[in-house]
């Protein structure tokens, strides 16, 4: 009889075996062994389960015997129930009576036996090294002639065998939910980064903006963002999105304006293979790509009107067509579009269809130019500086006073973006702790708009270097004059003459 147990366990092993190096999927090799199990060893239910690290959660991987929704519902702490405690300890267990067993679970409700049958259950650790990854678990109707001792050993040898599977399945698990966090943690960066709160500016006309977004962002309805370039479309784009209910889908974004017009529409729709020279292989839309999610069109004026007609049939219908194709495809796309061309004059001209504009003009954001919200240039410059001078590791404080007259002074025809690239300039150039009005591009030493600027005479530049330096070291010494002219390394009698030459008094720095 002994001799008789031995020769079906080999010929069970050797099955098994062979069975794990024909299939080269994972989970249809561990499928196989349980199905195995099941009809040599009159199995009722078994599971392989495996260990998720980073949630501390054990989750059902492979099973016979249990519906879906019981594989589900078969999820367990370390050191919970049996299987918990067997993943815990790194120890095999035997119950020759489930019902007998407080520790049962029984989390999965398969185990309700309309003929009172009892059930006996095995529980071995599957292990890599001396770390326990996973568990397999058997159990049949109870015989009270089955050794269970024989069949822990008989099932530890199994669980050795499929060792190698449950660890790629758990490396793949793992690397999947490191990538799910690593996804998770970047889009909430990506909403933190585009708060409303953080588009800077704290004018009239910027308030007006931020509530049109808080109105706006939560929707479904198409927006046309207007202004002149360098004022934030993009920025304010971003905001509407990663505010939205959309914000875990895609957000795709193009430049109209930067493809050629015999590409945009290919760029946009996609295209067939063959569908023009050149066209080897299919290739899928931003439209497509941004499906559930967000598109956002750069330069809207800027497409020709073969484009403009595909444009609209998609705001209308929600449908198109690829390149050279006939199968329409149906896409849930929200667009927000922005330009910073007068539309108006471009239909006049018929350049712009008028159907797509009233289409794209659902709710319209303008973005007020820096020269109308002058107030915001001193928030904007605090944040350059800091931006900047942390991107540079430099120590630079502050700007003075002439220099922040300067750019308060100046138009800025660039808006934010030349702004932006007029403190990058002047915190490069300064070896300083204070930006100086001499670190400011020459566009702005006038503050006009002008090819040929007028240079100041060497008596003039000498009296605003003078003036710009005794401010600044009574900034510093807090009105202390005799510790700015030390500051200077000048005399208290030059220093006071100086400064009531240009008419400082020493008495409003303290």
């Amino acid at each position: 009889m002994c001799a008789m147990k031995r020769i079906e366990d080999v010929t069970l092993l050797y099955e098994i075996s062979k069975t794990l190096n024909e299939h080269l999927e994972l989970k249809k090799s561990l499928y196989k062994v349980l199905d195995i199990l099941s009809d040599s060893m009159d199995m009722i239910r078994g599971t392989i389960t495996i260990l998720n690290p980073l949630r501390n959660e054990i989750n059902i991987e492979v099973a016979h015997g249990l519906s879906v929704t019981a594989m589900q519902n078969g999820k367990y702490k370390v050191g919970e129930g049996i299987t918990g405690k067997v993943i815990e300890t790194g120890k095999a267990v035997a119950i020759p009576k489930i019902s007998e067993e407080p520790l049962f679970l029984n989390r999965t409700a398969s185990r309700k036996s309309k003929h009172g049958n009892e059930f006996s259950f095995i529980c071995v650790p599957v292990t890599k090294g001396n770390q326990t990854i996973g568990a397999i678990s058997f159990d049949k109707v109870y015989n009270e002639n089955y050794s269970l001792k024989e069949g822990k050993k008989l099932i530890s040898v199994i669980a050795t065998m499929i060792a190698r599977h449950v660890v790629n399945l758990e490396t793949i698990h793992f690397e999947k939910e490191q990538l799910r966090q690593e996804n998770r943690k970047l889009r909430n960066e990506l909403k933190n980064k585009y708060r409303i709160t953080d588009i800077i500016g704290n004018s009239n006309k910027m308030r007006e903006v931020f509530q049109m977004i808080s109105q706006v962002c939560k929707s479904n309805a198409t927006i046309l963002i207007r202004g002149e370039s360098g004022t934030g479309k993009e920025l304010v784009a971003n905001s509407v999105h990663y505010n939205s209910n959309r914000y875990k889908n895609p957000f795709v974004k193009i430049n109209c304006a930067a493809l050629p017009s015999n590409l945009i529409e290919s760029e946009i729709f996609g295209h067939e293979k063959g569908a023009f020279t050149g066209a080897i292989k299919q290739k899928l839309g931003k439209f497509e790509l941004a499906n559930k999610g967000t598109m956002f069109l750069d330069e809207i004026g800027s497409i020709g009107l073969d484009v403009q007609v595909k444009l609209l049939r998609i705001l209308q219908e929600k449908e198109f067509e690829r390149v050279g194709g006939y199968k329409t495809i149906k896409s849930d796309v929200r667009i927000i579009a922005a330009t910073n061309k007068n539309l108006e004059k471009a239909i006049e001209q018929e350049a712009f269809r008028d159907d797509l504009y009233y289409r794209l003009n659902v709710f319209p954001i303008y973005i007020p130019p820096l020269r109308e919200r002058k107030t915001d240039i001193l928030l904007l410059i605090d944040h350059f500086l800091e931006k900047y001078v942390k991107e540079n590791n430099k120590d630079i404080k502050r700007f003075s006073t002439p220099a922040i007259d300067m750019l308060m002074d100046y138009h800025w025809p660039g808006n934010v973006r030349e702004l932006e690239n007029c403190i990058e300039r002047a915190v490069l150039l300064c070896e300083e702790g204070v930006i100086h009005s001499y670190y400011l591009p020459p566009t702005l030493q006038t503050g006009t708009e002008s090819d040929t600027l007028p240079v100041l005479s060497l008596e003039d530049a000498v009296a605003s270097l003078e003036k710009d330096m005794i401010i600044d070291a009574l900034k510093n010494a807090k009105g202390n004059s005799a510790m700015a002219a030390k500051i200077l390394n000048t005399t208290p009698r030059k220093f006071s003459y100086k400064a009531l030459r240009y008419g400082i008094d020493y008495h409003k720095f303290r």
